[in-house]
């Protein structure tokens, strides 16, 4: 049994939160808002942990803020989830379990949190499918494509609230 498997039968998986930023350009493609994580500079989902007193998918909106200083409509129900390994600051791995909420994105803060620490950029779903390291994750960014209905679906929602 390979150390991965040996880990993840060891413990449950930590749960964390995260916002899938989309938008569609002005010729109508889907892209998607990535971010680079403040220790290896890799692409990944704005994404924490859990908070106390909020709800799951605006904790995600909340990162989404933080982390790429996107604003906009967040849904309640999850698209997907995906597992990945942490590396702590005293260098151990932890499972974590991370669900994926949808938001649309209206606007990007010119000033935000984590501005300083992080870059942010828009993608198509097929590019960054291929820039995350988690396969999970790689495989909901190709599914975006058949997805794009729900997605339009959430914006209506938006619209209409």
């Amino acid at each position: 049994m390979s150390k991965t498997k040996a880990r993840k039968k060891a413990a449950a998986p930590i749960e964390q939160i995260a916002a899938l930023p989309v938008v569609w350009d002005k010729n109508g493609k889907l892209r998607v808002l990535m971010v680079t994580s403040r220790d290896s500079g890799r692409w990944v989902m704005p994404k924490g942990w859990q908070m106390d007193g909020k709800k799951p998918w605006h904790a995600a909106k909340i990162e989404a803020l933080e982390e790429a200083g996107a604003i906009g409509f967040i849904s309640d129900t999850e698209i997907g989830h995906y597992h990945y390994d942490k590396r702590m600051e005293d260098g151990r791995k932890i499972l974590c379990r991370v669900t994926l909420y949808p938001m649309i994105v209206d606007k990007l803060k010119s000033r935000w949190k984590e501005r300083k620490q992080r870059k942010r950029h828009w993608f198509s779903a097929k590019k960054a499918a291929k820039l995350v390291e988690e396969k999970e994750l790689t495989q909901l960014l190709k599914s975006l494509p058949q997805l794009e209905d729900q997605l339009k679906s959430i914006q209506q929602m938006r619209d209409a609230a």
